[in-house]
């Protein structure tokens, strides 16, 4: 044993006093995060899910078909769906009713064993309980067995016992909730992000009918208590709703809707692993005329944003089938490599679906499936039976391995020319960018880097700055469109080659972090069209090669004042419209700025540059699925697409004539 430490008693006892044992839902509230992985608005918005995953795996389990979500007034949300109704008859082992017990106690529910489902997505089992755990308000209303079964809630708690409150012919599930503001900073639900959500689900359970509703207008105490009968009401309020019967072809074809298919037929499989009914893998899948990927993971119909064990097999099989058959048919040459898994995925589309009766995931939220048998069976079922399609549809195999053998040639062109940029920045400090005015400090946390239009607006930042913390690197131009560009080509281009070697991250699967340069990147760019173009075209670049860096809140868009509004001596500046009204005087000499160049290096360093005065706007990334299709639509080749959403969003647009 090693020596005891000296103790000292002025700093307290170390005994069974200094234990603290959190009941019920408390320890929810005291930590959220490990519940629904932050209160920001993902976690907020997770409360909805949880809360309709329930009512999906009703459907799931063949006992609804229907489901309503309606954002109501004082940011409440109301889940109906037309289930079974949840159990209100005494719970043997807890003493109270099975409602109450779900409510109100973690890891209580159908999921667990038993008969209560086959399948389904809940298995952490803390979705009831912890939506009432964070809400200020939360009602659960049930209709089974003749009677309509009511018990509210607050902070978890509840406020009285379920009571049977009338009789009732139907069935199902009401749970209405409202996010404790205490503990999410914003309560406001997005419509669209949610519509979104379920439209995905819709296609994953063929039959089900999923409505969204937004009454969050409505005024009335009348409608407020009946907005579930706003239909009878008739109020004209937002909604949507799906119902498909074509499922994950149907899922494919939404997404590619606005490309090019390189085959026409969609791959499709649904099949049970070892002839288990339990275990299911059904993939859909299609290549267009693009570069990119779009893989869509589901596990028991929850969305695994960060893949798993199940996409692990999706590729492994995925490479091996494509492999082979060009092998066999003498599509790729003996003296060329194997096709890489980087090289199968471009410009492919595809949605991959397992259900497992128990399922794990890695953490809390549901983001990465664990289950290790899922590897396996969607290697086989999904291998066995892309290798079948390859086989039956020649013409659309043959246009596969064409697009996935160009593929192969553009990955060994990218490398040539990545190997070239980063020998080029190997010896930092003596190969940076001619044009970069680099920063003394040699720390990454306080330098800074400013990217700015032309060099007129880059030579008076080059005198406005900061020199020890704050770099420059002007650009000349436009620079490529890497939407519509490989690696290859995009490396050829100066502009970026010059910016990939200023970060010092490397590109690629080279790129790496923790050698970034600058922990702010700060995009200052003109206050016109051709400004807000080469804006978007380095936002693009960033998403599509520097995601991690905008995930990390690295990336910052520069607002520097629109005028100068000088008043005798005194001078002031004006980043709206609005606040230029606000500022002027009858004697005022107004000054509209469209270009950093237009500033002197002192007026450009008090408005957009000094830290203790400037205003940035930090980028992130809400939901990359829409964010994703968004570039597609206004970077890709699509050009209807792209006319189709500039004129339904036009209105929008804050012209400067």
């Amino acid at each position: 044993m090693p020596k005891p430490a000296k103790q000292d008693k002025s700093k307290g006892t170390y005994s069974a006093e200094s234990i603290t044992v959190l009941e019920g839902l408390e320890p929810v509230r005291k930590r959220p995060g490990m519940y629904i992985g932050t209160t920001g608005p993902d976690g907020l918005h997770h409360l909805v899910t949880e809360i309709f995953d329930n009512s999906r795996d009703e459907a799931m389990g063949g006992f609804a078909d229907d489901i309503e979500i309606t954002l109501m007034p004082d940011n409440r949300v109301r889940v109906v769906d037309n289930g079974r109704g949840i159990p209100v008859d005494i719970h043997k082992q807890t003493k109270v009713s099975a409602l109450e017990t779900i409510m109100t106690t973690l890891h209580a529910g159908g999921k667990f064993g038993g008969d209560g489902y086959k399948i389904s997505g809940g298995l952490h089992g803390v979705g009831g309980s912890v939506v009432n755990a964070l809400s200020i308000y939360c009602k659960a209303e049930v209709h089974r067995d003749g009677g309509v079964y009511v018990q509210e809630y607050s902070q978890g708690k509840k406020k009285a016992s379920v009571k049977k409150v009338g009789a009732s012919g139907l069935h199902g599930t009401i749970i209405t909730f409202q996010p404790d503001p205490a503990i999410f900073p914003d309560t406001n639900f997005s419509f669209e992000r949610l519509v979104n959500h379920l439209r995905q689900q819709a296609y994953l359970v063929k039959g089900l009918k999923i409505s969204i509703l937004d009454a969050r207008e409505a005024s009335s105490n009348a409608e407020k208590e009946k907005v579930f009968y706003m239909r009878e009401l008739g109020l004209e309020v937002p909604s949507m709703s799906f119902f498909f019967e074509g499922g994950l072809v149907s899922l494919v074809r939404f997404e590619n809707e606005h490309t090019k298919p390189i085959h026409k037929n969609i791959f499709y499989v649904e099949k049970a692993a070892n002839g288990n009914e339990y275990e299911t893998v059904e993939v859909a899948l299609q290549y267009i005329d693009d570069i990119s990927s779009h893989i869509l993971p589901f596990a028991n119909n929850i969305y695994n944003s960060e893949g798993g064990t199940h996409i692990t097999g999706f590729k492994t099989a995925l490479t091996r089938s494509l492999n082979t058959y060009a092998r066999k048919n003498n599509l790729i040459s003996e003296k060329e490599d194997n096709l890489t898994g980087d090289d199968v995925l471009e410009g492919l589309t595809a949605v991959v679906s397992i259900k497992l009766r128990e399922i794990q995931f890695e953490g809390q939220t549901k983001s990465k499936l664990g289950s290790v048998e899922a590897q396996s069976m969607v290697t086989t079922v999904f291998g066995d039976a892309f290798s079948a399609f390859l086989e039956e549809n020649p013409d659309s195999a043959k246009s596969i391995i064409q697009k996935v053998v160009l593929a192969l040639k553009a990955r060994k062109a990218a490398k040539a020319a990545k190997d070239s940029v980063l020998r080029k920045g190997a010896l930092e400090g003596m190969t940076l960018p001619g044009k970069l005015a680099d920063c003394s400090s040699k720390s990454a946390e306080e330098s800074e880097l400013f990217i700015v239009e032309g060099d007129s607006a880059g030579g008076t930042a080059k005198q406005g700055r900061d020199r020890h913390t704050q770099a420059i690197l002007p650009l000349r131009g436009k620079i490529l469109n890497i939407e519509r560009a490989r690696l290859d080509r995009m490396l050829g281009s100066e502009q970026i080659k010059n910016l990939v070697v200023a970060l010092g991250t490397a590109i690629g699967d080279t790129f790496d972090i923790s050698k970034l340069r600058y922990h702010k990147i700060i995009i200052a760019t003109d206050a016109d069209v051709d400004g807000a173009h080469i804006r978007t075209l380095l936002l693009t670049l960033l998403y599509r090669f520097f995601r991690p860096l905008i995930d990390a809140g690295y990336v910052y868009i520069a607002q520097p004042p629109l005028y100068k509004i000088k008043s005798g001596k005194a001078i002031s500046y004006a980043y709206s419209d609005k606040e230029r009204d606000e500022k002027m005087t009858k004697d005022s000499d107004i000054q509209r700025y469209k270009g950093l160049g237009e500033m002197n290096a002192e007026q450009l360093w008090e408005t957009t540059m000094d830290p203790q005065a400037r205003i940035l706007k930090q980028i992130f990334v809400e939901d990359a699925r829409e964010a994703d299709h968004i570039f597609d639509t206004l970077m890709g080749s699509d050009v209807p697409s792209r006319k189709s959403f500039i004129q339904s969003n036009a209105k929008k647009a804050v012209l400067d004539l």
